[in-house]
């Protein structure tokens, strides 16, 4: 069902043959949403032993590495892209360029699976997304003079070195640095969603919800990024201690806090925004969760997948519907079937992080039962924004 009135685009750089690369959110969310199936679905094969994982990372740490460096980062790319180009009004990288990082992209999660790569080709033609990801929103933002932006440069360096390390593991450079890597890339992740999603979340939900006003409290806002700053740095050189502890519960509180304020009962009537709302949620019960796996009280795992399928994916999901009907001139409106896609991936969280706690003998089950959800939340999307990514926008405009 279409959204709005499809026009004709004008004559000029829409028509080149590029559309697809005019801008960033096209082809990484479109790779990302693909990606969200093709890993998920691969991961469940090489889980129930019917299919060999790729023997440079191993089962596991394959899963971890594609969820947060392949999906995520593929996500982040196309928002930061898009985002950039707006708040300075400078291009960010379009047409060739943009096909050679989609390239580069793509390539990260192919290779693996080559035989007889060696592990250093592998982990180079991986790594060096993220670098040139930085170099990509850098120019602009530096040129544009916008130091409040800036800090997501180096969210983009740190996130190259988390990979860094989960390669020097497998490498055989650096014992438990894989480990290390991935603390620190889902902290930066949950870092870089508190910051944007205290710009963006409250906003939307003021602007779609004609009347309504989120009750801010300004005093919250810096202690809200300094918590998480300090949960990534006690988890990348504090792992289970008390003091970590400490900081996951206080940043848990201060998060949930803050996304209390942002509620109203009439967000429930547009998914776009409610998706978003239930997404940072799930930040604050990932903190409150990891601070219970910290005492031992439940299994680390469940407090990751919290972050993970709950704030991670939820929010990613919301994001990119919104954002591409946004950039490419439509209704700010989501597809029926969009709704029920958001509701799936809610479940899914619920099944992955918390219902394991109560029924723990089930707990492959509950794995086998998120992950289905997971894939029937993302097909839709696949489905749905193919077209709306691939092809100019409605209102003849360029992007």
């Amino acid at each position: 069902m279409a959204l709005v009135q499809i026009q004709k685009p004008s004559d000029g750089p829409l028509n080149n043959g590029m559309t697809f690369f005019a801008l960033g959110f096209r082809p990484f969310f479109l790779l990302a949403g693909i990606g969200a199936v093709v890993l998920l679905a691969l991961w469940l094969l090489i889980y129930h032993g019917t299919l060999a994982a790729p023997g440079y990372y191993g089962g596991v740490a394959w899963h971890g590495h594609e969820m947060l460096f392949g999906y995520t980062v593929a996500v982040i790319a196309g928002f930061l892209l898009t985002a950039v180009k707006n708040w300075t009004g400078i291009q960010t990288p379009r047409y060739w360029p943009l096909a050679w990082l989609t390239l580069l992209w793509l390539l990260g999660r192919l290779v693996p699976f080559v035989p007889g790569l060696p592990g250093w080709l592998i982990a180079l033609v991986d790594f060096a997304f993220l670098p040139l990801l930085a170099l990509g929103i850098a120019i602009p933002l530096f040129k544009s003079k916008q130091p409040s932006n800036i800090p997501f440069v180096f969210i983009l360096l740190a996130l190259a070195i988390a990979n860094g390390l989960f390669h020097a593991e497998l490498l055989g450079w650096a014992e438990g640095a894989l480990q290390a890597g991935i603390r620190m890339a889902v902290g930066l992740v949950v870092l870089l969603i508190a910051v944007m999603g205290g710009r963006v979340i409250p906003f939307f939900i003021e602007r779609g919800l004609p009347g309504v006003q989120n009750k801010s409290w300004p005093w919250l806002e810096k202690p809200a990024i300094a918590s998480v700053i300090l949960f990534v740095l006690a988890e990348l050189f504090l792992p289970g201690s008390a003091v970590t502890v400490i900081v996951t519960f206080a940043a848990a509180a201060i998060h949930l806090l803050r996304v209390a304020g942002w509620y109203h009962h009439r967000v429930w009537t547009v998914s776009l925004l409610w998706v978003l709302f239930i997404g940072y949620l799930w930040i604050g019960v990932g903190l409150l969760l990891h601070g219970l796996a910290g005492l031992g009280v439940i299994n680390p795992m469940l407090a990751l997948h919290a972050f993970t399928v709950g704030g991670i994916g939820i929010l990613t999901l919301g994001m990119m519907a919104r954002v591409a009907i946004g950039h490419t001139g439509r209704m700010m409106q989501a597809h029926p079937i969009m709704g029920w896609a958001f509701a799936l991936l809610a479940l899914a969280a619920l099944v992955r992080a918390v219902l394991p706690i109560f029924f723990p003998a089930m707990y492959m089950r509950w794995v086998d039962m998120a992950g289905l959800l997971w894939l029937l939340a993302f097909v839709p999307f696949v489905v749905i924004y193919f077209p709306i990514l691939t092809r100019p926008r409605v209102d003849g405009q360029e992007g």
